[in-house]
């Protein structure tokens, strides 16, 4: 069995930073693309905050360039999100999604079970 775990919501308060932490644990045999989505209040769809390869390329949405890094570390199967300058727009769920080949099947998409940043303005 496979699972992406999330860590590092919370409040906060609007210009603060949070960083968010995502463990994919199981038998995995390999780790493609790793990225955090977001799920706003009142919206169906989960959109893309931010993604990383396994070779460190990196692709972000508009909203959050310059204020969001996102990184892994390959070896201990995490990605992190580290959130800086935060607006109460960034207020979502946070979901964790990697390209994972797990040891008994094809690569696909999991997802973690999201953590909820909540920003005051």
């Amino acid at each position: 069995q496979v699972q992406l775990v999330e860590s590092g919501g919370g409040l906060v308060q609007a210009g603060g930073s949070l960083r968010l932490t995502c463990v994919a644990s199981g038998s995995i045999f390999s780790i493609g693309s790793m990225g955090w989505y977001r799920q706003a209040p009142g919206n169906s769809e989960r959109a893309l905050v931010a993604s990383i390869t396994s070779g460190g390329s990196t692709n972000y949405a508009d909203s959050v360039k310059g204020r969001f890094t996102i990184s892994r570390d390959n070896a201990k199967k995490m990605v992190f999100l580290q959130m800086n300058s935060l607006k109460a727009e960034d207020t979502a769920v946070y979901y964790c999604n990697a390209y994972l080949r797990p040891a008994w099947d094809t690569m696909r998409s999991y997802w973690g079970q999201g953590t909820q940043v909540t920003v005051s303005s």
